[in-house]
């Protein structure tokens, strides 16, 4: 008689948000809701995690998927985790600019993320806290990890914002859209209308330039927008879909393309900066950058916006 091997189940995968607001607690429950991975979110914040959790714990419950959900204080409970991503510090405030988050960030993203890698070396580090590009640049300095395990969430949320825009103009399916926007994440970002298609038709060939021009500028200015409509919040439905696409990306082992803020070593003809563009995306984090042939034009702005983020790296 034959009798049956017993196949050891493989370890869940486990993903730590540092960060119980608005963007952390929607992404716990875009992951765990779409049964991805196992759950542990942190927060300074006595009570505040641990109530989150449990709560999302009793919609998994309706949801019918079986995925653990922690709350805790405690950066022990986060041990080996598979991706770490960032979303803690003070979010942006009507009249706020991104270099206002600056300093106060930089010291919250100091702390956690030393606490966090300490128990999870081997993890993808995501960012989210703004301003974007230079708390991603900064947390991979505190880190030590490689280039390629530190990734900052800003190209998929801007290229989102300008997909909606065009659709919304055109009056079509978002889903028919691909756009590009490189740069840092703020101001100075760099829509490129020439390189987003409508299924393969440049947008150029579809909108005239005063509307793409307007397209551009409310994209530019997305999460501002959005802060005074709100007034005493900002985003996170968006910002949290972005982060939850970039996830399931590493943990899939997707190889994806997409605009991120990754680490430049000569690409554009910039070096020794995290900044938006397209890379591919996957289980060692990111696998290469890609390298458009720019305009002259496009590449005079892109710099422009890289010398931005340097000034603000050289104020750490």
């Amino acid at each position: 008689m034959i009798m049956p091997t017993l196949v050891q189940a493989s370890r869940s995968p486990q993903v730590t948000i540092i960060g119980a607001g608005n963007v952390g607690g929607t992404l716990a429950h875009r992951i765990a809701e779409s049964n991805l991975a196992n759950v542990v979110l942190c927060d300074i914040v006595q009570g505040k995690p641990q109530g989150i959790a449990l709560d999302l714990m009793q919609a998994s419950a309706i949801a019918k998927v079986d995925r653990q959900i922690v709350g805790t204080n405690d950066y022990a409970d986060t041990k080996n985790s598979d991706v770490i991503v960032l979303t803690a510090g003070l979010p942006r405030k009507e009249g706020m600019s991104r270099n206002d988050l600056l300093r106060i960030n930089a010291s919250i993203v100091k702390d956690v993320v030393s606490k966090a890698i300490a128990q999870s070396p081997n993890a993808i580090l995501i960012v989210v806290t703004n301003p974007l590009d230079v708390m991603t640049y900064l947390a991979w300095q505190v880190s030590g990890f490689p280039t390629h395990q530190v990734v900052g969430m800003a190209g998929v949320l801007d290229a989102a914002r300008f997909q909606t825009f065009i659709a919304m103009e055109l009056g079509i399916s978002s889903a028919d859209i691909n756009a590009m926007v490189l740069g840092g994440h703020g101001d100075l970002m760099v829509p490129l209308p020439r390189l987003s298609t409508v299924n393969s038709v440049p947008i150029t060939e579809l909108i005239n330039k005063d509307a793409i021009d307007r397209i551009v500028e409310r994209t530019r200015n997305g999460g501002a927008e959005i802060v005074k409509l709100m007034q005493n919040g900002s985003a996170y439905f968006a910002p949290s879909a972005a982060a939850y696409s970039m996830v399931e990306a590493v943990l899939s082992d997707r190889h994806r393309l997409f605009p991120a803020a990754a680490y430049l070593t000569g690409e554009y003809g910039l070096k020794d900066i995290f900044m938006g563009v397209p890379v591919q995306l996957g289980r060692q984090g990111v696998e290469k950058i890609i390298e458009l042939q720019l305009t002259s034009d496009e590449l005079a702005v892109l710099h422009a916006s890289a010398t931005s983020i340097q000034e603000n790296i050289n104020l750490l």
